[in-house]
């Protein structure tokens, strides 16, 4: 199948002109505690960030005064950081932004109560407002003090179902100091069976379509087989989607760009996560990817998958 190639839509692919770079850039990273900022902070170290975890508020200013050619900071605040307080942090930090003319971004780490009280339970520490409460205690007491804070941010991640790999991934994509002008799409295939993908900001269902997994000769490949894919296009309703899908993402992405979005995910699901939405995972990765556009692409239940098929397990399908 030809991509879409109207005059049009290659003239919506093109990039938005570069921003001047800011004098300076603070990355401040918070949210709840247990939701992965240790991990976060680590993250962007790697990426080239300088990362201090609870200074004191107090010494913030004189820290963004250092020299010019310091990396730019990444900041781990919470409610364990002496001085906190959410009125006086936010107020410290749009003076910082008045007086130094940096960039502030603010990422947010949130997580599922339970998950979280399973976080504590397993390495067996307290939650630093719980007291001598039960652990649901003190993460009530955290989310009602920190709640501004969510509001405020500039991205929020849910890590309740993402890997420390997954957190390295998003962090890169929206704050990687060596990226280059304009949005990278990561695309990723999932099972409905198992969750929407947290992070997905467009979710593309694609059960209308015919599923493998009822003729027995395909049922343990993947969409990555040439087998699987020669199915799927023989489906009738597979080429008019495909190529609107493409015709709509084409003029859809500069206008993300042009409103500052540095990352997107594009999440892919089927019913067991193994063929239809595999398979066009990798055709839009491909598609992409030759539109000029940085592009990763991901599986995030195949593995599961292969254990369902081992166990020959039933999949319900929708009608």
């Amino acid at each position: 199948m030809s991509d879409p190639a109207a005059p049009e839509a290659a003239s919506a692919l093109k990039r938005p002109p570069v921003r001047p770079p800011p004098r300076g850039r603070l990355l401040v990273v918070t949210g709840m505690s247990g939701a992965g900022r240790s991990t976060a902070l680590k993250a962007l170290e790697d990426m080239g960030y300088e990362a201090v975890d609870n200074l004191p508020l107090t010494l913030l200013p004189d820290l963004l005064r250092a020299p010019s050619q310091r990396p730019p900071l990444a900041l781990g605040v919470d409610v364990r950081t002496r001085d906190f307080g959410v009125g006086s942090l936010l107020a410290a930090l749009d003076r910082l932004v008045a007086e130094h003319g940096i960039e502030l971004r603010i990422v947010f780490l949130d997580c599922e109560d339970d998950r979280l009280v399973r976080r504590y339970t397993e390495t067996r520490r307290r939650h630093p407002l719980a007291g001598d409460r039960p652990v649901t205690d003190g993460i009530a007491l955290e989310r009602r003090r920190v709640s501004p804070l969510r509001d405020r941010a500039d991205l929020v991640i849910d890590t309740t179902a993402l890997s420390p790999g997954d957190l390295k991934r998003l962090l890169h994509g929206h704050f990687a100091l060596d990226a280059a002008p304009g949005i990278t799409i990561f695309v990723t295939s999932f099972s409905y069976r198992h969750g929407l993908p947290r992070d997905a900001d467009l979710v593309l269902d694609v059960r209308f379509l015919r599923n493998p997994h009822y003729l027995p000769a395909l049922r343990p490949l993947t969409g990555r087989d040439a087998a699987i894919g020669a199915f799927i296009e023989a489906d009738a309703d597979f080429a008019p989607f495909f190529e609107r899908l493409c015709a709509w993402l084409g003029p859809l992405l500069p206008r993300y760009e042009s409103e500052g979005k540095s990352y997107l995910t594009i999440a892919v699901g089927c019913t067991g996560g193994r063929h239809r939405s595999v398979y066009v995972a990798e055709r839009l990765a491909a598609w992409l990817s030759r539109q000029g556009r940085p592009v990763g692409l991901g599986h995030r239940d195949l593995d599961q998958s292969a254990a369902m098929v081992a166990a020959d397990s039933p999949i319900k399908d929708i009608p």
